[in-house]
């Protein structure tokens, strides 16, 4: 099936994943000398005409500092800007008083949910920290959302992780980096298969360019680890996120989405649109 652009253009489509951040040396020492493209500002006015080119209604922003100052960051962002939906941020869930942090931030109504950056943690089964999951207890009493950012050696915690939590909803973020470049796929696919009965997680298909050979992937590198996905959390708990700029390792924003429109243009409109917002939208209240 063929989209047109005006079947794209004015269907409330969001990415569900990109990033904003004032280029800082220290803090962003993960931006190593191989990522020099990215080593700079990108902000609101940079992925604005980047959207409307691409016709995309809205986006959620995610967290790239650990801190609560990130918050506030991307908030004033978000305030500034209408096509800003929503913010993922960052909270200390060890922290002793993380149900009084949790009632504060409550008040910022475009703050939908958190995130730790679990995949660099050397400690792989930090998330089954009692203290960790103490504070995961307390985001359903406000509504808020958590994204796991992992890689697939935590996959089996992440099993663990969730089984505690029935009513949390959960998103994984980039398909939990499988090795794509290295076409790695079995265990990857098992994790990822039993992940997916528990109803209360879903999936974003992001960030799959930088798990891919960054100059010479082809589009067919990545149809394993989509049907994987689609297969098993079916269309109604999958959505789409660039994971802009940081894809700019490997892609233009205009190649990322290509990749996913093409796949899907096989799917029915509902389908389509739930995958590119729809979906989005549910998961994080927009």
């Amino acid at each position: 099936m063929e989209y047109t652009v005006d079947v794209l253009k004015g269907k409330g489509h969001i990415d569900a994943h990109q990033h904003f951040w004032k280029y800082n040396t220290p803090r962003d020492s993960w931006i190593t000398d191989d990522m020099v493209v990215i080593r700079r500002d990108f902000l609101p006015e940079d992925l604005l005409p980047i959207l409307q080119e691409n016709g995309f209604e809205g986006c959620v922003t995610v967290q790239s500092d650990q801190s609560e100052e990130e918050n506030f960051f991307q908030l004033q962002n978000a305030d500034r800007n209408d096509f800003i939906k929503g913010v993922v941020g960052w909270v200390d869930f060890r922290a002793t008083d993380i149900e009084d942090r949790l009632a504060d931030l409550s008040q910022y109504k475009k703050l939908k949910g958190f995130r730790h950056i679990l995949q660099g943690e050397s400690k792989r089964d930090f998330m089954l920290e009692s203290a960790f999951m103490n504070g995961i207890s307390h985001l359903k009493k406000y509504n808020f959302t958590y994204d796991i950012l992992v890689l697939p050696d935590q996959l089996p915690y992440v099993k663990q992780f969730v089984t505690q939590f029935p009513d949390q909803p959960f998103v994984i973020n980039h398909l939990a980096k499988p090795d794509i470049k290295g076409q790695q796929l079995t265990a990857w696919k098992k994790d990822m298969e039993q992940i997916s009965l528990y109803r209360n997680v879903s999936c974003k298909i992001s960030g799959m360019v930088t798990e891919a050979d960054w100059n010479c992937w082809k589009a067919e590198d990545f149809t394993p680890y989509m049907d994987t996905v689609v297969n098993a959390f079916g269309t109604d708990r999958i959505m789409f996120g660039s994971d802009w700029p940081v894809c700019l390792l490997a892609a233009s924003y205009e190649k990322t989405i290509e990749i996913v429109k093409n796949y899907f243009s096989a799917f029915s409109d509902t389908e389509y649109n739930k995958f590119f917002g729809g979906n989005a939208k549910s998961f994080y209240h927009l």
